[in-house]
């Protein structure tokens, strides 16, 4: 089973919307489960709820074969620490799913230490669904809690420069 999660700030049925038409189509045949937020696509090729406790959100993370979420900070240090294969697609501001484009910095900056596909767009997501079968994430990118709370630190800092 393939956990599909967006979070539950911010609306992302692009994203929705596009696992569900590769389930419709049969281009997805493994079953996925997906925690869709309030407001945005509702899917008609795959079981969902809008939210869930945090503890019903990591057990499915533990029980999943892989994951595709939105490039949150949350999901992917928690497929890190257990070891899931991970492909996200960041929300992007000129859709109106976030509020500045910070996911992209963060999608590419796990994405150079191996420890997660990216789909940039929609049309990134069927030839990453097949790399995720056999992608596992690099061991390197298995980093202590102080080397990540300093990572972050640093992206944040680098990301404020830029702004």
């Amino acid at each position: 089973m393939i956990f599909l999660s967006v979070g539950s700030e911010f609306q992302f049925g692009r994203l929705v919307a596009a696992i569900d038409r590769l389930i419709g189509e049969s281009l997805l045949t493994e079953e996925v489960f997906a925690q869709i937020g309030y407001g945005g696509f509702q899917p008609q090729h795959m079981q969902w709820v809008a939210t869930m406790p945090r503890s019903t959100f990591n057990r499915y993370i533990q029980e999943s074969t892989a994951v595709i979420s939105h490039a949150g900070m949350g999901t992917i240090i928690e497929c890190l620490r257990m070891d899931k294969p991970l492909l996200v697609m960041p929300r992007l501001k000129r859709h109106k799913e976030h509020v500045n484009d910070h996911q992209v910095g963060t999608a590419k900056k796990f994405e150079e230490r191996g420890s997660i596909l990216v789909a940039y767009d929609t049309g990134d997501l069927p030839p990453k669904i097949n790399q995720l079968k056999s992608f596992h994430p690099s061991p390197a990118s298995l980093i202590s809690r102080k080397a990540m709370v300093d990572y972050i630190n640093r992206f944040l800092e680098d990301l404020s420069g830029r702004i």
